[in-house]
């Protein structure tokens, strides 16, 4: 595999993790940090890059999903944006460095596009959270290499 093969992949996996869409990027970063054949710290940047930009998908349908929420093909339940509203609305913005949690993170992040959350403050803690997961995932893995 070529390495920007490699590290495309990566992002596209990563990308479609964070959106509403079923995908491991943990598995595919930490096979790649695994092969020893990528930079590690480039692999986490990707990986983020990615995920932090499928999360702002996410904030676009939040922010638009007002006028489509009641159509079959809107991609969130009624029931799992009314939770992570709740959720949003409980915690606030803060909310967000959840974001990287499986099942809870991506309807918050639509969720926060739909309480119309400053893009500014969306990115920022969006972009700790999901890269510290990253991080954390390297560090560890280099423990097992």
């Amino acid at each position: 595999m070529t390495d920007l093969a490699a590290y495309a992949g990566l992002f596209a996996v990563a990308f479609i993790a964070a959106t509403l869409l079923p995908a491991h990027s943990e598995v595919a970063l930490v096979g790649l940090l695994l092969s020893g054949q990528y930079s590690p710290w480039l692999l986490v940047a990707v990986a983020s890059a990615g995920n932090i930009l499928g999360s702002c998908v996410n904030w676009v349908l939040g922010r638009f999903a007002e006028r489509f929420r009641d159509r079959k093909w809107f991609p969130v339940s009624p029931r799992a944006l009314e939770k992570a509203q709740g959720w949003y609305g409980r915690y606030g913005r803060w909310s967000l460095l959840l974001s990287w949690a499986p099942v809870i993170g991506d309807p918050l992040t639509v969720a926060a596009g739909f309480l119309r959350e400053p893009l500014w403050s969306f990115l920022i803690l969006v972009a700790i959270a999901k890269t510290a997961r990253y991080v954390v995932l390297a560090l560890g893995t280099a423990g097992v290499m």
